[in-house]
């Protein structure tokens, strides 16, 4: 049974939307409207020499304060603090966080350390020890505005994910040679506006694109099976999958379609991020196992992992009625709610996009963990802080992952 069947409270404070062509070239207005009057750039070394940062930098005008172009996928701990540092130096009262999810999360935490007064050593050596970056007491982070580039549909979202690598010389010296991985969640870090410009996506290499798609994509499954889904969050993840449905295979098979796609990607995010609850849930869980250690991206590992993590849900409805995968709402926002057997036909059309964007369908195909490396991914899955966010009654077993990941290979 989910919160929608049960009844449920809705608390949710998202960012202004802003969608269509070229809308990004109005950022200074909604940065000004908001009451702010200068915002720094954060994004990566290759986006920061793209036509995209180009449009950005038009949009805001006179409030461009500087682009900080050193993000990287690894989302380091470090790279926050050099962002803050050149924040302060160019007075900039905001952020605009630009590119991928890994940019996006980079921005947030900035955000986060700019409520601090402790000393770069000292909030290191804090996130050694809880895994966690916070926000100052009572104190308001300045504000990000958000332009993603890419579809990992890390936009919408009031946490994620940062490292920290023993090379800077934070850590003690029992962590030398330590990577340390955390996240940060809190209200607070909700960006105050979300820009979705179909102009901008098609800035971003193709390969790319679709390398995040997948992990956008699956937003939207995954809000609709989740314990924490609502009538709301219903209504946008199916709107919205069924256009990234629609819009990533005729992405895939023409180059077109980046409109429903830049409109999905918004709606699948919805509400999916609110408070101290998410809906994103087991596939990401899996995601991120399969990354501890592995520089494989994660849309890839959605791409792997997703149809048989599918399977794996629906063949646990079908023998305990006390769980239930939404399969059939899932089959209705694909596509394929007539279908003979709903659960194959979900697989069928989740597997129609990752083929049609030519993703890897094999973990043995992709830089990820070894056969030998399972029982360690598995127990990680299990450890993950979405995986409480799966449907009501699963109670997923060790060898049950494995499974899964053996089905993979």
């Amino acid at each position: 049974m989910t919160a929608t069947d049960s009844g449920f409270r809705f608390e949710y404070d998202p960012p202004v939307l802003r969608y269509g062509e070229r809308c990004v070239g109005e950022l200074g207005d909604e940065l000004r409207r908001q009451g702010y009057d200068s915002a720094l750039v954060v994004c990566g070394r290759n986006v920061g020499k793209s036509e995209a940062v180009e449009l950005v930098k038009d949009g805001l005008g006179d409030s461009l304060a500087g682009v900080f172009a050193e993000t990287t996928p690894r989302k380091r701990l470090e790279t926050a603090f050099d962002a803050l540092e050149r924040m302060r130096d160019k007075d900039a009262d905001a952020i605009v966080g630009l590119g991928g999810g890994s940019s996006l999360d980079v921005s947030r935490v900035v955000a986060a350390l700019a409520t601090r007064d402790e000393t770069r050593d000292e909030i290191a050596r804090e996130f050694s020890r809880t895994r966690l970056v916070t926000v100052g007491g009572t104190r308001t982070p300045p504000p990000v505005f958000v332009v993603p580039t890419t579809l990992a549909g890390a936009d919408i979202s009031n946490s994620g994910g940062v490292t920290m690598s023993s090379e800077t010389g934070l850590l003690d010296d029992d962590e030398v040679n330590a990577e340390i991985s955390g996240g940060f969640s809190d209200a607070r870090l909700m960006p105050s506006a979300a820009f979705y410009d179909p102009t901008l996506f098609e800035t971003t290499p193709r390969s790319a694109l679709a390398g995040s798609a997948m992990n956008g994509f699956n937003k939207g499954t995954e809000t609709l099976y989740s314990r924490n889904a609502t009538a709301v969050t219903d209504a946008t993840a199916a709107r919205g999958t069924r256009l990234l449905r629609e819009g990533l295979v005729a992405y895939g098979e023409r180059e077109e379609g980046l409109d429903s796609i830049a409109e999905g990607i918004m709606l699948v995010q919805y509400g999916i991020s609110r408070g101290s609850v998410s809906t994103v849930s087991i596939i990401h869980a899996f995601g991120h196992a399969l990354r501890r250690g592995n520089d494989l991206q994660q849309g890839i590992a959605h791409a792997v992992i997703t149809p048989h993590v599918l399977r794996y849900l629906s063949g646990k409805a079908e023998a305990n009625e006390d769980i239930d995968a939404r399969t059939r709402l899932i089959a209705d926002a694909l596509g394929v709610g007539d279908a003979e057997d709903e659960a194959e036909a979900v697989v069928d059309a989740v597997e129609e996009v990752r083929d049609a964007l030519d993703l890897p369908t094999r973990l043995r195909d992709v830089d990820g963990p070894e056969p030998e490396e399972f029982d360690e991914v598995a127990e990680a899955v299990l450890k993950d802080i979405f995986l409480p966010n799966a449907p009501e009654g699963l109670d997923p077993t060790h060898e049950e992952m494995r499974e899964v990941l053996e089905a993979a290979w």
